[in-house]
């Protein structure tokens, strides 16, 4: 998942958002609408961090959603050997 497809995605994500950043409020994460730019201003307004640090959270949070939303890949079953 890339930017670009969290904002088509923003209304699944956008709760995952709100868990984690509890400070941003309903009104932040409808005005973010799944924009990097808007997301980093918001993580920086709300939490009072520099910019770089605000980009390095918010692309945390979007390698955890892609870690979660990844089928997980099971290899094939072994059967025991007669």
């Amino acid at each position: 998942m890339n930017w670009d497809q969290v904002a088509g995605q923003w209304k699944q994500v956008k709760g995952s958002a709100k868990e984690k950043w509890g400070k941003l409020t309903d009104d932040d994460l409808t005005q973010i609408g799944g924009k990097r730019d808007q997301f980093v201003g918001k993580l920086q307004e709300r939490y009072g961090i520099a910019k770089e640090e605000a980009q390095r959270r918010a692309d945390e949070w979007l390698k955890m959603q892609q870690m979660e939303n990844e089928p997980h890949n099971v290899g094939p079953r072994s059967t025991p050997s007669r």
